[in-house]
């Protein structure tokens, strides 16, 4: 196994390996090691930090669609593109809150809310703080992700009670600018110094299939890995065909065996990290996704949509998790 710099105890009582010094050969070797080796060291490492047999349930609403002034090439949201979707205003509290509970019923435990704007103002951020606190209120915890946050707002959505937030990198430095160019990497590094220095967990991953190499998705790793903090959540999401964006014309899903692989690399490097096989899950066939939650991924979003993208059916992965003997609370 790959040696630590340093070793922390963790929430179950055993130690593991936890670096923040990575490098990108250090990462491409553990990619590229056999494929039982690799797996046998990610699930080695899986189960001295969780319990491998459970899978978390999370759920995503979009509480406001469409209009982005960003231009994520990879993204139907974007008011620069024209991907047939109208933009709607933020939704009410009420439907929000109704939405969760039927999440919280279906077996999720965490509820997500997703509104496309560059940046919150402060009265859209007021309507969503009165949000998490409905949610919280039903014993679920709570995500956001709402764009670039300051300092002062970020604060704000700790003292609403919010567990964490969401805010993707996307990729690799290298390759970040070919697929944006109105938010910088650093725009989004700063957004997670200060959600971090609110004390809200982070939730921070990034998308595969854009038409990046695998080195771009490993220097992705390297960059999450290197953080003052690892990531609580890490959402890895395989990228959906979007109608007018693009990353159409680059566009190309990876190898199967190659996205395990990420999942296991993943794992060793951010051990402690909860790992969430997030959009693209319809894609993927049963034996892909159990063997990429042999690798490590514990974590799993429900619901017939994702934003704007199409999600597995619920009975599928109840299925799915019960034939592979994982408890998930999913109903």
């Amino acid at each position: 196994m790959v040696a630590a710099a340093g070793v922390e105890r963790n929430d179950r009582g055993s130690s593991a390996p936890v670096r923040r010094d990575w490098q990108r050969a250090e990462a491409e070797a553990l990619y590229g090691l056999r494929f039982a080796d690799l797996m046998f060291q990610a699930q080695s490492i899986h189960r001295k930090n969780f319990d491998p047999n459970h899978v978390e349930i999370a759920s995503l609403l979009s509480i406001k669609t469409g209009g982005c002034p960003e231009d994520c090439g990879y993204c139907s949201q974007s008011a620069h593109y024209d991907t047939g979707l109208k933009a709607t205003r933020l939704m009410d509290r009420a439907e929000v809150v109704a939405t969760a509970q039927c999440a919280k019923d279906a077996g999720a435990t965490r509820f997500c809310m997703a509104a496309a704007w560059r940046s919150p103002k402060d009265r859209d951020l007021d309507q969503v703080c009165d949000m998490i606190s409905a949610v919280k209120d039903l014993g679920m915890e709570t995500c956001v992700t709402l764009g670039m946050l300051t300092s002062k707002q970020a604060t704000r959505l700790s003292e609403a009670g919010l567990d964490f937030y969401n805010h993707n990198v996307d990729t690799s430095p290298e390759f970040y600018d070919k697929i944006i160019t109105t938010r910088t990497l650093q725009d989004r590094i700063d957004t997670l110094a200060h959600v971090r220095d609110a004390g809200i967990k982070v939730c921070c991953g990034g998308i595969v299939g854009m038409g990046e190499r695998a080195e771009d998705r490993l220097g992705m790793l390297v960059l999450l890995a290197n953080l003052p903090s690892h990531p609580e959540s890490v959402p890895i999401n395989l990228w959906n065909e979007v109608k007018g964006v693009p990353v159409n014309d680059t566009a190309e899903r990876p190898d199967p065996i190659a996205l395990v692989r990420l999942v296991a690399t993943t794992r060793i490097m951010m051990p402690k990290s909860v790992v969430r096989l997030s959009a693209g899950r319809q894609f993927m066939t049963d034996e892909l996704q159990a063997l990429c939650i042999l690798a490590g991924a514990n974590s799993i979003f429900i619901g017939d949509v994702l934003l704007t993208t199409k999600n597995p059916r619920r009975d599928r992965d109840a299925n799915l998790l019960d034939r592979l003997g994982v408890t998930s609370g999913l109903a």
